[in-house]
């Protein structure tokens, strides 16, 4: 059983900064592969960003270079780096952890555990 929790959401102006931090527990959060999804009002959920168990990332490409996916394993926690946000990043923002995911690493079907979720606002 893994249980996640995140936060470090808000509301900023196009072109700011924040960190979403995704906090885990259960004794075999480290097996997984740990991945931050969004679903902006009335759009499916979206696969952002990938860690895989080795430590090895994926990043979308509407993301990529903007965002950053790391984790700190002595802290249990995840984090997603967002610089130059833009209004079309506004969404719910949820981590996630499931096994093996490999190559579909942005099927919400691949995924056993979701944390409740962490609200960004980006306004122009």
């Amino acid at each position: 059983q893994v249980q996640l929790v995140e936060s470090g959401g808000g509301s900023v102006q196009s072109g700011e900064s924040l960190r979403l931090s995704c906090v885990a527990s259960g004794h075999t959060y480290r097996r997984y592969d740990m991945t931050w999804f969004r679903q902006a009002p009335g759009k499916g959920r979206e696969g952002v960003a990938m860690i895989d168990n080795l430590g090895r990332t994926k990043h979308a490409t509407a993301v990529k270079g903007r965002f950053t996916i790391s984790q700190d394993n002595e802290k249990n926690t995840l984090y997603l780096q967002m610089n130059s946000l833009s209004p079309e990043d506004t969404a719910m923002y949820y981590c996630a952890a499931g096994r093996d995911v490999r190559a579909w690493w942005q099927s919400t079907d691949q995924y056993t555990y979701w944390g409740q979720g962490t609200q960004v606002t980006v306004s122009s």
